[in-house]
């Protein structure tokens, strides 16, 4: 795969992928590598949150499926972590129509299927907001 974007800035931190079907969770993880982040990914929002209670601080974003395995769903998982850590950002996604209304605020939706465009422009205008980027 090779991302091709002028601006794209140096990521620090990682960035956390919630996504149970395993080959687009693969996917979303290349493509935050192929951006320069860390990619941590889970299958569930309760073992990311589990792990995000942890310690580990260096979070800058969360992309999170809404429907995904346990008790925390993908709406409910970013509006636990913007509680508690308020200076993370948040991407969700779904293969349903979700009502825009119960979205969080300041959390970018992505209905599947997205393009690879799409979720590099949500992940640079998220965590790079004044640098815009655009497709060479």
């Amino acid at each position: 795969m090779n991302v091709n974007w002028e601006g794209i800035l140096p990521i620090q931190g990682e960035i956390i992928v919630i996504e149970d079907d395993p080959t687009l969770r693969s996917l979303m993880v290349d493509i935050v590598v192929e951006i320069g982040a860390k990619a941590v990914a889970f299958d569930s929002a309760d073992d990311a949150l589990t792990y995000l209670l942890e310690g580990h601080d260096q979070c800058r974003l969360v992309i999170a499926d809404q429907s995904v395995p346990g008790q925390i769903q993908g709406i409910e998982f970013i509006e636990m972590v913007r509680g508690r850590w308020p200076y993370i950002g948040a991407i969700l996604t779904s293969g349903y129509l979700i009502d825009p209304t119960t979205v969080p605020p300041s959390t970018i939706y992505l209905h599947k299927p997205w393009s690879l465009d799409d979720l590099v422009i949500a992940v640079a205008s998220l965590l790079q907001p004044d640098h815009p980027i655009r497709k060479i």
